[in-house]
């Protein structure tokens, strides 16, 4: 059987950004497709299916969380992150509540960016398979938010953080929570 590779949308003003996140997800095999602004990847969105779309917050005329409200109002259901130099928790709350996946903070070290693109192509579409650690229950705890299930995301979030209370990620994800509901 032929390995598929997993389409991505980087979508970045920058071009130094979209070129470290090409060089990063191309190693691993991903198919790469890049947009300067939020008008371009609407238009890639509608002709391509992706497996992920990496968008953004800060870029000029339409931002990620305007772009990914737009996604969403279109019916185009891609996982979605969204990344920035400017992390807050308002933003992130406003992108979860929109169906974002995740809300990183720029500089992305590669590694960190493969490890994440391969946890969402992975986990999507998947039924919940909670094992008794950390990152599953942080993971089921994720798919949850984006599903909308925060009743279970909750749970997951509370065992996620009984097995490791000193993570900075969970407790992010807790404030998201709470600023949700």
């Amino acid at each position: 059987m032929l390995h598929q590779a997993k389409r991505v949308l980087i979508v970045d003003d920058e071009p130094n950004v979209r070129l470290n996140f090409r060089t990063a997800l191309e190693t691993e095999h991903y198919d790469v497709f890049e947009a300067t602004s939020a008008g371009q990847a609407l238009e890639l969105l509608a002709e391509h299916s992706f497996a992920l779309a990496i968008l953004d917050l800060r870029m000029p005329g339409m931002d990620g969380l305007e772009l990914l409200a737009k996604m969403r109002e279109n019916g185009i259901k891609v996982p979605a992150v969204l990344v920035t130099a400017y992390g807050d928790v308002p933003n992130a709350v406003k992108a979860m509540k929109l169906g974002a996946i995740d809300f990183l903070q720029k500089p992305l070290r590669p590694n960190d960016l493969r490890d994440i693109a391969d946890e969402i192509t992975r986990r999507d579409g998947r039924p919940e398979d909670p094992t008794d650690t950390f990152n599953a229950h942080l993971v089921a705890a994720k798919r949850c938010l984006n599903l909308g299930a925060f009743r279970k995301a909750r749970l997951h979030l509370v065992k996620a953080l009984e097995l490791n209370p000193k993570s900075v990620e969970a407790f992010n994800l807790a404030s998201v929570l709470a600023e949700i509901n």
